[in-house]
């Protein structure tokens, strides 16, 4: 129980802020562009409550990947329907990235400053818990822009790439969109997508934003039991 909550105190933050950052930045750039649907709906808040997903959140706590309830947006309302809906797409990937590099830093800065911290009469050399969430939080959020930007729909990768295609094969791609999370579940857990292309990737960007900490990042993930 005491390692439950242990492993709880670490991720839970990290993944909240990561999967409310997400659906907050879809709806402030779709606000910027002309739609204010997530506003009057109440979701440019922070508050994680208005935008999770139980599923999502059980699968990002255990999987290293979740989805939160989606903000609503009205592309009829947008300046410029198919550039701006591309735009709105990638802002929520970008928010990810933001605080991914927040989370180095912080990580950067905790790793210096942190103490020892005890766990059932061991030292933990890795520092204080406030080091094990940023290192968590650089992870989580690395994870989240990557997977987003996976060209399927209803993925944002798949929205930006039905907005930038002619629209003649945007229908046709479009046309998968129902069966999008079939593929999404296949291409990870039945494929080599995620060891062969994705984790490399994800492990090459965390390293080079943790620098010398990255083996705080690698312990913290161990404890968490996240493959590494």
């Amino acid at each position: 129980m005491h390692d439950f909550l242990l492993k709880l105190s670490i991720m839970l933050v990290p993944a909240l802020l990561a999967v409310t950052c997400h659906e907050v930045a879809h709806g402030y750039a779709a606000e910027r562009c002309g739609d204010p649907t997530a506003r009057l709906l109440g979701r440019l808040t922070l508050n994680p409550l208005r935008h999770l997903d139980p599923i999502g959140t059980i699968a990002l706590l255990l999987l290293g990947f979740g989805w939160a309830r989606a903000v609503p947006v009205n592309p009829g309302n947008l300046r410029h329907s198919r550039r701006d809906m591309a735009l709105v797409a990638l802002a929520g990937p970008g928010a990810n990235l933001a605080l991914a590099f927040f989370c180095a830093l912080c990580l950067r800065l905790s790793a210096v400053l942190a103490g020892p911290v005890t766990v059932d009469g061991q030292a933990l050399a890795f520092g204080e818990p406030v080091s094990l969430m940023a290192a968590f939080g650089l992870y989580i959020n690395v994870i989240l822009a990557l997977f987003n930007l996976l060209p399927i729909p209803p993925l944002d990768g798949g929205r930006v790439l039905l907005n930038v295609l002619p629209e003649g094969l945007a229908g046709k791609v479009r046309r998968i969109e129902p069966f999008g999370l079939l593929v999404i579940v296949f291409l990870v857990f039945g494929t080599s997508l995620w060891p062969a292309l994705l984790r490399p990737l994800v492990m090459l960007i965390v390293a080079s934003l943790a620098g010398p900490h990255f083996g705080v990042l690698q312990d913290a993930l161990r404890l968490l039991h996240f493959s590494i």
